[in-house]
């Protein structure tokens, strides 16, 4: 805890902070402002920085680019392995763990080890890995580097602890699971095939011992030959030559015959009495054509026999369909006797497991389940029922059903609004699932102390909006809006919608949530926003539409000297608040402009919708001249004050969604009036451009040369968005677009192009910038902030770089601010644009001189400016609806370094202001006549709690470089912290954490941070996350509660806590993995069998293998390499008396249940031999009078 005090007598200017922008931090317009009188403030700081640790919690979503599966079947669990070394361990709902190799090294196979609580994996590296699952954070015990060969294929035998690993030389090696060391046994690929066989078997692409005898292992190889080697006697009982190349291999669990599946699309059965050639060779969906030839089949990739204590036994496989049927989607084939069931999926089968009630393979295995892992999807179908059902699948699965494009994150909501939107949702929710409990069931989960409601909304490519339950650090899926419902669907030619179909005009951009007030805005990549209220009724209503025309014309001056405050709109509103233009559904702008019209076209029939999110209100910006609306950067809503403001890269605009007006419309050079602190040169003459179709148009303009050259790549469409310099709607010298008989002809390089292109989500766009390092210019920062936004913005860093028309690394750097704002540099050009990059509503002070805070808007600039816009807004319910509500520019100038990111406001003891807002109230409910609807609004007055310092409250702005917090309406700078001056805040918001506020930024070099408030002071900074791609930046947010996500991958959304107490307590919010569980005992075969027969039962391993009998393997073989697993889950167990308590406890658990083990073995023993006995004194009894030859 620390106290800052600090005398405001105006000399906090000269602080080194204060001094960046200009000569004032609270200048208007750059002129020093009067100091206030003295006054003393007092805050006292409960944060530290042990208060906070950044670690990773839980993973949600369906594993990217899945390789590999496997399954335990006594403790139920299910794993899967991905492309980037990523293992996903599934049990019963909240059991989902996630672990990484760090070499990052696909996952080529996974193998259980069978209620042992481990799990050992094979990765494209060539190198082995032992995990620790008896532990809620797996680690890796021990690792094996191959280094002469490759692995293709690994079989570990239920119940031993030998390892077999097939090579691609077609060698078999043999590992010690427990100590991870090869063992000398080697069966080589010369020694398993005949010496007179010329060619090389090729990879071996599978490994079984025998159900029958342990000690005979089948080895098969790519090229088509089956070897069983005897262990023991280290030769081959047989060797089968087939034509055609094997994929798999399953055996009938009484060892007499197995199945292979081939390349041809044919499945043979072999029967080992006769291995000269295949009992059955059977083609499942090859047709005999017309000249009596097969037809030609695609491979079969995996076969599973399975026999059925009940029934006819199963065979399972995936492919194998004729190459004919073209357009055939991926099918996983279910013969059951005579009955051939094929399943088709929608994307394509990476491996499938047939889950069995014994983990036996000589016993009968009774399948009941398949888990068919898809690219992009696990589904699970029940056999045992004849028209296989599928499974409801608890996980969060479908999280990029369609791409996800936005995502946003609330913690502590009002606890009613979770039950809410799950009932709203079930009555949605899809039919036809088995009725059985779901199979992967192991694990266990208990709801942890700390919880509280958590909602996660995600926004997809196709215009759905999904609600996800968060709390206690699992996923469900609550409720799912679809926003194009709104619109009329585009009709094939009709004009520019012809051109449009086969885009995806819906996807969502930003959403803007108030959980109490249950007001939702959605807004999407058409320059769209729709307004959503919530209803637990359904009712017919008509959506409101409101057009703007937020457009740059080329005509505009652009020296506020020649023509002062000429706004960038004509028709669709005015800046003056006594100017208000009130706009019903489907009302159009003049007929004399056939282009002033939107993208989509709102239904403007009466619609039925039914309960949850209704839309209300549609605001679409307009297309100009055959130009494109710019994608709106900002957005705001308020349900206290009615209001709704967005912004983009040309202007600002205000709609009272009450009154369904706008209020204000206006560009962003407009809104600074005679405050504006830049000097804005005119427009100069330009020379015509001619557009190529090229991804970048040439042109013979230097300065759009130097913004080309400073460009990404990739900069030039992201996420369906226009962002090129050159090819932007109100850049200087645009070329118009030739106008035919027919209309406007769109272009789709040029800068006519649609709006959106076909969905590129967040899920999809990577770039790499190097944005690590202090070297790096300005151009990837700008690149990336294209992306970002979907528009084309500077900060002053580019303007000053621009102005002197060059373009180097060490000039942007050194021109970047610590030369900004002087006379030589400070002029911008109107090729650039000042977008709006955040708003926020809030109970402030407009002017220095206002003596009471009222509802204002403030207003982030790409230049680093904030402005407030004062607004007055009638108190009275019936005065709200009728009167004007008087909003104009004319508030203060706030300067910073870098875009604007966030606002935030406290009071002088530093505890967050919230938002006002209005209390939900179902509009569609039946009203009372005693007690008329009225709407209440809760109010957090600035003036509150203000003892400390009158009536003032602080305002905190972050930007991509520094934050600053002002004391209100004096605008004096406080305290001012640069956060980073080698890279840029990508993220930044004011987080409640610990009953404290704190502001919390994301860098583009993948530091996470913390600072405390008022003081700015760092409390953390940890290089989490190095930013490779768009997906992170457009997702990655913070929310209360030290908590923020991000997709981490296309279809997963990462969770992550920067909160001490959280990661101290991850552990008990984690689920177990592993359960003690005695393992099935095997079925009695019987006395005479398992007397007389059974080798299996006698094959030692450990004396075929061991050192003393195999000797050591080559040590330039495969090199061994101890991991941290054991070392970081005693870490993990021994914190404190109650983690020494708990592991105390598990042993003696574990020791009782082996000495019960021991006894009912003992007790089983004693009870074979008093019946052997009896059986030997009845036989001798028989026998004892018989005379040899009566035998």
């Amino acid at each position: 805890m620390k106290k800052f005090r600090k005398v405001l007598d105006g000399l906090t200017t000269s602080s080194p902070g204060g001094t960046i922008g200009s000569p004032s931090c609270g200048s208007a317009a750059g002129t020093p402002t009067s100091a206030p009188a003295p006054r003393e403030i007092d805050i006292q700081e409960t944060l530290i920085s042990e208060n906070f640790q950044l670690c990773k919690t839980v993973r949600h979503g369906f594993p990217y680019q899945p390789t590999a599966l496997a399954f335990d079947p006594v403790q139920k669990l299910l794993a899967i392995g991905s492309r980037s070394g990523g293992i996903r361990i599934l049990g019963r709902p909240g059991v989902d763990c996630y672990c990484q190799h760090e070499s990052g090294a696909a996952v080529l196979q996974l193998q259980f080890l069978i209620n042992e609580g481990a799990l050992v994996t094979a990765c494209a590296d060539d190198t082995l890995h032992l995990w620790n699952l008896r532990q809620r954070r797996p680690a890796v015990l021990h690792s094996l580097k191959f280094n002469r060969e490759r692995i293709t294929f690994c079989h570990l035998p239920f119940q031993s602890k030998w390892l077999y690993v097939g090579t691609e030389r077609g060698n078999t090696h043999i590992v010690n699971i427990e100590s991870f060391i090869l063992s000398g046994y080697v069966i080589m690929w010369n020694k398993a095939i005949e010496l007179a066989t010329k060619t090389h078997p090729g990879p071996v692409v599978h490994l079984s011992d025998s159900p029958k005898d342990e000690g005979k292992l089948l080895i098969g190889f790519e090229s088509g030959t089956i070897v069983q080697w005897d262990l023991r006697a280290k030769k081959a009982d047989f060797r089968i030559y087939y034509d055609e190349a094997i994929h798999s291999v399953s055996w009938h669990h009484e060892g007499k015959q197995f199945m292979c599946s081939h390349s041809d699309g044919s499945l043979t059965l072999w029967n080992l009495r006769n291995t000269t050639k295949p009992f059955q060779v059977t083609f499942p969906h090859g047709k005999i054509q017309k000249d009596g030839r097969k037809e030609s089949c695609k491979p079969i990739l995996k076969v599973e026999y399975k026999t059925s204590r009940n029934s006819e036994p199963f065979i399972i496989f995936s492919g194998g369909l004729s190459y004919d049927k073209a357009g055939r989607r991926p099918t996983l084939t279910i013969m059951h006797g005579k009955a051939i069931t094929v399943l088709e999926m929608d994307y394509p089968i990476v491996e499938f497991l047939v889950l069995c009630e014994t983990p036996y393979n000589n016993e009968v295995q009774d399948p009941y389940a398949v888990v068919v892992l898809l690219e992009k999807d696990l589904i699970v179908v029940d056999l045992t029922q004849s028209n296989f059902p599928v499974f409801e699948n608890p996980y969060p699965m479908d999280v990029h059903e369609s791409p996800v494009t936005c995502t946003a994150y609330f913690a502590d909501c009002p606890p009613d609004i979770i039950p809410i939107l799950y009932s709203i949702g079930a009555k949605h929710k899809k039919t036809g699932y088995s009725q059985k409990e779901w199979p992967i069931s192991g694990g266990t989960w208990m709801l942890g102390s700390h919880t509280y409601p958590e909602i996660i909304i995600t926004g997809h490519a196709d215009g759905s909006i999904k609600f996800w339950d968060a709390s206690a650090i699992t996923l469900q899926m609550l409720y799912k809006l679809k926003t194009s419902k709104a619109f009329e669907k585009p009709k094939v030619g009709d004009g520019r919608a012809a051109e449009l179909v086969e885009e995806d005009p819906f996807a969502v951009q930003m959403v803007s949530w108030c959980p109490q007030s249950r007001i939702f805005c959605v807004v999407g990549i058409s320059a769209h926003i729709i307004l959503y209220r919530f209803s637990k009724y359904d009712a017919n209503t008509q959506i409101v539409s409101l057009e703007v025309r937020l457009q740059c014309e080329p005509e505009d001056v652009i020296s506020p000297s020649e023509n002062e405050n000429n706004p960038c709109f004509t028709e669709s509103g005015s800046h003056s608040p006594h100017h208000q233009q009130p706009v019903n559904a489907g009302n159009r702008t003049p007929e004399g402009n056939k282009d002033s019209t939107p993208c989509l076209k709102v239904k403007e029939r009466m619609v039925r919708v039914p309960p949850g999110y209704q839309s209300e209100l549609v605001i679409q910006l307009q297309w100009i001249d055959g130009e494109p609306p710019q994608q709106i950067t900002s957005l705001d809503i308020n349900s206290a004050y009615g209001l709704l403001a967005f912004g983009n890269c040309n202007g600002l605009a205000v709609v009272d969604y009450l009154q369904k007006t706008i209020l204000l419309c206006m560009s962003t050079l407009d809104l600074y009036g005679a405050t504006d602190p830049y000097q804005r040169l005119t427009r100069s003459p330009r020379r015509n451009r001619q557009s190529t179709s090229g991804l970048t148009e040439l042109t013979d303009n230097q300065q759009s040369i130097d913004m080309e050259r400073s460009k990404s790549p990739t900069s030039d469409h992201v996420n369906g968005h226009c962002t090129s310099p050159t090819s932007q709607s109100c850049s200087a010298g645009k070329p118009r677009i030739p106008m035919g008989p027919e209309g406007p002809r769109l272009t789709r390089r040029g800068p006519g192009r649609p709006p959106f292109r076909k969905a590129q989500s967040a899920a999809c766009m990577e770039i790499s910038l190097p944005v690590s390092h202090t070297e790096v210019g300005h151009a990837s920062r700008r690149a990336m902030l294209q992306q970002l936004h979907g528009v084309t913005m500077y900060s002053h860093d580019e303007h000053h770089t621009t102005a002197s028309y060059c373009w180097s690394e060490r000039e942007s750097r050194e021109n970047s601010f610590s030369h900004s704002r002087s006379s030589s540099v400070s002029s911008i050009d109107r090729e650039t644009k000042e977008a709006i990059t955040t708003l926020q509503f809030g109970e402030s002070f407009g002017r220095k001189t206002d003596a009471l805070p009222t509802p204002c808007l403030w207003v982030g600039t790409s230049l680093g400016v904030a402005l407030l816009i004062p607004m007055s807004i009638p108190t009275d319910q019936e005065e709200r609806m009728d009167e004007p509500v008087a909003i104009g520019p004319s508030g203060g100038v706030l300067m910073l370094k870098g875009s604007v990111l966030r606002f935030g406001f406290l009071d002088c003891m530093g505890a967050l202001i919230q938002s006002p807002y209005e209390v939900w109230r179902d509009l569609n409910a039946a009203e009372d006549p005693d007690r008329p609807r009225r709407r209440k609004l809760v109010h957090f007055s600035p003036s509150s709690s203000q003892d400390a310092c009158g009536d003032g409250h602080l305002a905190v702005v972050c930007s991509e470089r520094q934050a600053k917090v002002f004391l209100m309406p004096s605008q004096s700078c406080l305290f001012v912290h640069n956060i980073t001056e080698s890279s840029f805040v990508l993220r930044a918001d004011i987080v409640s954490v610990y009953n404290s506020a704190c502001l919390a930024c994301f860098c583009a070099n993948g530091h996470v941070m913390t600072l405390s408030l008022p003081s700015l002071r760092p409390l953390m900074d940890v290089n989490y996350l190095p930013l490779t791609d768009m997906r992170i930046a457009r997702t990655f947010c913070f929310t209360n509660g030290g908590q923020a996500l991000y997709l981490s991958s296309p279809t997963e959304i990462q969770r992550i806590t920067y909160s001490q107490e959280m990661c101290d307590n991850l552990q008990e919010m984690l689920g177990e993995l592993f359960t003690p569980i005695e393992t099935p005992e095997a079925q009695n075969r019987g006395f005479l069998k398992g007397f007389f027969g059974g080798n299996a039962q006698t094959f030692d391993r450990e004396e075929l293998f061991g050192e003393a009998s195999a000797g050591k393997a080559s040590r330039s073989l495969a090199q061994h390499i101890p991991g941290q697993g054991g070392v970081e889950g005693m870490k993990v167990a021994a914190t404190g008396v109650v983690g020494d308590l708990a592991r105390a406890r598990i042993a003696l658990d574990e020791r009782g249940q082996r000495l019960g083990e021991l006894e009912d073995r003992t007790a089983l023993m004693m009870t074979s031999a008093e019946t052997f006995s009896k059986h030997a004194h009845e036989l001798m009894l028989k026998c004892k009078d018989k005379k040899w030859y009566q035998f």
